[in-house]
């Protein structure tokens, strides 16, 4: 296998961003069109949890951020191969960086020149942050000192969060919104407007954990890479990355009993039964596309994966249910009263996916 870009990671990608996409509507509309225990329990993995816990959704973000770090390892090689210098690597990190930090605050309504309600925190600003100070300690370390990093960073962040109470908490629960050091950080330091009021689930301390998540999905990709040249050691990696799955779940459940999963405060249990998740997800798909070879079912998420950060943004500034409705308003009308929410989101997924498909004729990609 050559140094680049695995195919499983752009697929791993687009299955990802299907749900944000779409695919948790398409599914929480076919539990009211057949509504029983099975399509109920799947409706309620495609929202997020109120506080403590986790649900599926709950996954989309941090799988997101660990498919990223996944890259990392390959693109850096890949840059140094051609020769380029380590202050260009430097400077693409630290740009790539802070151009999705932009990116997200003109996805929150910059634009709008409103700076008092705008929301400076965001999904894409929470990527581009903890991905580029996880990629620079990559570059600048061992593999054993990014162990030590990664395993101080969910330390400290326990130790910082978990015992600390938030200053003006008044006797409230430590790992609650309010009583949270996590919270209180948020309230201090970020402008705007705070998500949820008294704390925001991309807010500023909650970085440190984050740049974890990125780091794990590094090693991943690190270790993939260095074994990929060896011959027919694709099976043993995928064990490997079982093993690893295993035991970060073991090991944030057992977090949880003392440090509760949380993903509106990041917390270190969430890193690794988020990274557990992340990590099988990916053995999945690297087994099945780039071991086994089986490709041409991958196709779909491909399209979609290879443009995730395009299709993130179009859906906030294009109206594609107006598209939607116009070409399938009135063929969803003739169906079943309960059925119509259920074919309107299939048609909303078939829309954002044609655009992307356009795209991809076109060979059109925003590269970040």
């Amino acid at each position: 296998m050559k140094d680049e870009r695995l195919l499983s990671i752009d697929a791993l990608r687009g299955f990802d961003m299907l749900f944000i996409m779409g695919g948790a509507g398409l599914l929480a509309a076919l539990a009211q069109w057949f509504p029983c225990d099975f399509t109920e329990a799947l409706a309620l993995q495609m929202d997020h949890v109120d506080w403590h816990g986790l649900r599926h959704h709950d996954t989309i973000f941090p799988l997101f951020l660990f498919i990223a770090g996944i890259s990392f390892p390959f693109s850096l090689a890949k840059q140094r191969k051609q020769g380029r210098s380590e202050w260009a690597i430097h400077r693409k990190v630290i740009v790539r960086g802070l151009m999705l930090v932009f990116l997200g605050v003109v996805y929150n309504g910059l634009l709008n020149f409103d700076f008092e309600s705008l929301r400076y925190a965001s999904v894409l600003g929470r990527i581009g942050l903890a991905w580029m100070f996880a990629a620079l300690i990559f570059i600048h370390s061992g593999w054993k000192a990014r162990v030590g990093i990664t395993a101080l960073l969910l330390v400290g962040y326990w130790l910082v969060v978990g015992f600390v109470p938030a200053p003006d908490a008044e006797g409230a629960d430590i790992f609650s919104a309010q009583g949270s050091l996590v919270g209180y950080v948020d309230r201090i330091l970020l402008p705007g407007v705070i998500y949820y009021g008294n704390i925001d689930p991309e807010g500023i301390l909650s970085v440190v954990p984050a740049i974890g998540t990125a780091l794990l999905g590094m090693f991943t990709g690190e270790w993939v890479k260095k074994r990929s040249k060896e011959q027919g050691a694709g099976g043993k990696t995928v064990l490997w990355m079982i093993l690893a799955g295993v035991i970060m779940l073991a090991l944030g459940l057992l977090w949880n009993e003392v440090f509760p999963i949380n993903k509106k405060m990041w917390t270190s249990s969430f890193v690794l039964v988020v990274g557990a998740y992340s990590v099988l997800m990916f053995a999945f798909f690297y087994y099945i596309i780039d071991v086994l070879g089986w490709r041409r079912w991958t196709f779909f998420f491909m399209v979609i994966g290879m443009n995730s950060i395009t299709i993130y943004l179009a859906q906030k500034f294009i109206n594609f249910n107006y598209t939607v409705e116009k070409l399938f308003g009135g063929l969803v009308k003739l169906m079943p009263e309960d059925s119509q929410a259920f074919f309107t989101k299939a048609a909303y997924i078939a829309v954002c996916w044609l655009f992307l498909y356009f795209l991809y004729r076109k060979r059109v990609f925003l590269k970040v």
